[in-house]
């Protein structure tokens, strides 16, 4: 019997709409995301990146049901959403967090008022295996060593760069089968963001699949083997690094870099 290449993959969208109103934020997207890939998804500031991420992790259809926002009434979605070879688009964001699909969200949002050991057990929230917990945290401790020496630290004190390491190790915390990383890079250093995209080329070096979603196209390019370029809430393109960087159409009009 032949697998289809579908089983493959952890993570399938197909033709995704959301439409607030009368804005389409996207239209008809499809992806997928590969067991055991690092798959990027670019595009410009209000492409509908974070809109397709909300809309994966059940927090855009959450706000229509629960009426959440003043536009929330409003929302229309269509399309399919399949996580591990099973529909998840009607579930609701905390049981498609336990099933492993879990999202880091923009602009890091920890809780600042707590510690950043607090923080960490925060995202622990769903784990019952006591051992499990210790072996998780190790990690993070192992990748994120700054979160350790400052774990009585309020987290509201850090630097950008180190909240999003915390925002990071939180999500792992949930031991994340796919995470969904939006925007790390949003106000960071250069070398601030070229550390931090080392450490998610690692944590899927670990064997944690990921969808990391930036506007930093050539950062993102640079760590994902695959890639797709979302533009005015659709897919234009898509395809392995060295294909996207090698067509001068997505480059003139997506992706912003010099021609080779």
């Amino acid at each position: 019997m032949v697998t289809p290449p579908e089983a493959s993959n952890l993570l399938e969208v197909r033709g995704l709409t959301v439409c607030y109103d009368t804005a389409m934020l996207l239209n008809n997207v499809s992806l997928s995301v590969g067991r055991g890939e690092l798959v990027g998804l670019v595009g410009p500031n209000g492409a509908g990146k974070t809109t397709l991420l909300r809309t994966v992790a059940g927090l855009v259809r959450w706000e229509k049901q629960s009426k959440q926002g003043t536009r929330a009434g409003n929302i229309t979605i269509a399309g399919e959403v399949r996580f591990d070879g099973e529909r998840i688009d009607s579930l609701p964001p905390h049981v498609i967090a336990r099933r492993g699909l879990v999202l880091c969200p923009e602009r890091r949002r920890p809780f600042t008022e707590l510690t950043v050991a607090d923080n960490l057990m925060a995202g622990a929230y769903l784990q019952k295996d006591r051992r499990a917990l210790r072996e998780t945290l190790d990690m993070v401790h192992q990748m994120f060593p700054v979160l350790k020496q400052r774990a009585r630290q309020i987290s509201g004190t850090l630097s950008g760069g180190e909240q999003q390491m915390l925002a990071i190790g939180r999500a792992l915390m949930t031991r994340p089968r796919l995470l969904c990383v939006d925007e790390p890079s949003t106000g960071l250093s250069p070398l601030v963001k070229k550390e931090l995209f080392a450490k998610i080329s690692e944590i899927n070096r670990r064997g944690i699949t990921v969808l990391l979603v930036e506007q930093d196209t050539a950062l993102t390019l640079s760590v994902c083997a695959r890639s797709y370029v979302l533009s005015h809430s659709r897919i234009v393109a898509s395809g392995a690094r060295q294909d996207l960087l090698a067509d001068q159409t997505v480059h003139r009009s997506y992706l912003g870099l010099q021609s080779p």
